[in-house]
Protein backbone atom coordinates (compact mmCIF):
# COMPACT_ATOMS: atom_id res chain seq x y z
CA UNK A 1 0.00 0.00 0.00
CA UNK A 2 2.43 2.90 0.43
CA UNK A 3 4.34 2.03 -2.66
CA UNK A 4 1.11 2.39 -4.71
CA UNK A 5 0.65 5.75 -2.35
CA UNK A 6 4.45 6.99 -3.60
CA UNK A 7 3.43 6.14 -7.34
CA UNK A 8 0.39 7.84 -7.31
CA UNK A 9 1.77 10.87 -5.89
CA UNK A 10 4.74 10.46 -8.80
CA UNK A 11 2.23 10.42 -10.93
CA UNK A 12 -0.11 13.40 -10.14
CA UNK A 13 2.81 15.26 -9.40
CA UNK A 14 4.32 14.32 -13.11
CA UNK A 15 1.02 15.30 -14.65
CA UNK A 16 0.88 18.67 -13.22
CA UNK A 17 4.89 19.26 -14.69
CA UNK A 18 4.34 18.24 -17.56
CA UNK A 19 1.66 20.31 -17.97
CA UNK A 20 3.51 23.23 -16.89
CA UNK A 21 6.24 21.92 -18.87
CA UNK A 22 3.92 22.47 -22.01
CA UNK A 23 2.44 26.03 -21.20
CA UNK A 24 6.07 27.59 -20.06
CA UNK A 25 8.84 28.43 -22.55
CA UNK A 26 12.11 28.51 -21.71
CA UNK A 27 14.72 26.81 -19.38
CA UNK A 28 12.70 24.91 -16.48
CA UNK A 29 14.07 22.96 -13.80
CA UNK A 30 10.99 21.31 -12.92
CA UNK A 31 12.73 17.81 -11.61
CA UNK A 32 13.09 19.30 -7.94
CA UNK A 33 9.30 19.71 -7.41
CA UNK A 34 9.25 15.81 -6.49
CA UNK A 35 11.30 16.56 -3.65
CA UNK A 36 8.49 17.93 -1.45
CA UNK A 37 6.05 15.06 -2.47
CA UNK A 38 8.93 12.09 -1.61
CA UNK A 39 9.36 14.10 1.92
CA UNK A 40 5.96 13.93 3.04
CA UNK A 41 5.68 10.04 1.56
CA UNK A 42 9.11 9.31 4.01
CA UNK A 43 7.16 11.37 6.86
CA UNK A 44 4.26 9.25 6.58
CA UNK A 45 4.97 5.76 5.34
CA UNK A 46 9.39 5.59 5.72
CA UNK A 47 12.13 5.77 3.69
CA UNK A 48 11.70 2.44 1.19
CA UNK A 49 8.56 3.82 -0.23
CA UNK A 50 9.87 7.25 -0.49
CA UNK A 51 12.99 6.11 -1.86
CA UNK A 52 11.26 3.89 -4.68
CA UNK A 53 9.21 6.93 -5.25
CA UNK A 54 12.32 8.70 -6.15
CA UNK A 55 13.81 6.63 -8.64
CA UNK A 56 10.29 6.49 -9.99
CA UNK A 57 10.39 9.92 -9.89
CA UNK A 58 14.07 10.31 -12.04
CA UNK A 59 12.15 7.98 -14.67
CA UNK A 60 8.94 9.80 -14.82
CA UNK A 61 11.23 12.99 -15.56
CA UNK A 62 13.13 11.82 -17.86
CA UNK A 63 10.98 10.42 -20.04
CA UNK A 64 8.19 13.35 -19.83
CA UNK A 65 9.97 15.97 -18.92
CA UNK A 66 13.49 16.63 -20.61
CA UNK A 67 14.18 16.58 -24.35
CA UNK A 68 14.02 14.48 -26.33
CA UNK A 69 10.28 13.82 -24.87
CA UNK A 70 8.77 10.15 -24.40
CA UNK A 71 12.12 8.92 -24.61
CA UNK A 72 14.39 7.86 -21.33
CA UNK A 73 17.68 9.67 -23.16
CA UNK A 74 18.52 12.87 -21.90
CA UNK A 75 20.41 15.08 -25.10
CA UNK A 76 21.56 18.01 -22.61
CA UNK A 77 24.54 16.94 -20.62
CA UNK A 78 23.57 19.87 -17.58
CA UNK A 79 19.69 18.07 -17.64
CA UNK A 80 21.41 14.57 -17.09
CA UNK A 81 23.30 16.00 -14.10
CA UNK A 82 20.19 17.93 -13.01
CA UNK A 83 18.94 14.18 -12.78
CA UNK A 84 21.94 12.46 -11.07
CA UNK A 85 22.09 15.85 -8.77
CA UNK A 86 18.42 15.04 -7.88
CA UNK A 87 18.42 11.45 -7.67
CA UNK A 88 21.44 11.41 -4.85
CA UNK A 89 19.37 14.15 -3.37
CA UNK A 90 16.37 12.65 -3.11
CA UNK A 91 16.99 9.11 -1.89
CA UNK A 92 19.34 11.20 0.76
CA UNK A 93 16.63 12.90 2.02
CA UNK A 94 13.97 10.38 1.84
CA UNK A 95 16.51 8.59 4.92
CA UNK A 96 17.14 11.57 6.68
CA UNK A 97 13.34 12.87 6.60
CA UNK A 98 12.35 9.38 7.88
CA UNK A 99 15.75 8.91 10.27
CA UNK A 100 14.23 12.31 11.20
CA UNK A 101 10.39 11.07 12.21
CA UNK A 102 11.37 7.74 13.84
CA UNK A 103 12.32 9.00 17.02
CA UNK A 104 9.09 10.80 17.97
CA UNK A 105 7.08 8.12 16.70
CA UNK A 106 9.23 5.46 18.46
CA UNK A 107 8.46 7.78 21.83
CA UNK A 108 5.23 7.39 21.23
CA UNK A 109 5.06 4.26 21.32
CA UNK A 110 6.84 3.98 24.67
CA UNK A 111 4.70 6.14 26.12
CA UNK A 112 1.68 4.26 25.26
CA UNK A 113 3.11 1.01 26.47
CA UNK A 114 4.05 2.23 29.46
CA UNK A 115 0.51 3.87 30.34
CA UNK A 116 -1.22 0.32 29.02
Amino acid sequence: MPVAVALAIVSAVTAILWIVRIEVVGPQHLVFFYLLPMALVAVLYGSLPAMLGAIAATLCAAYFLYDPLYSFSVANPLELGELFSFTGLALIGAKCTADLFRPTIDLLQQNRAVED
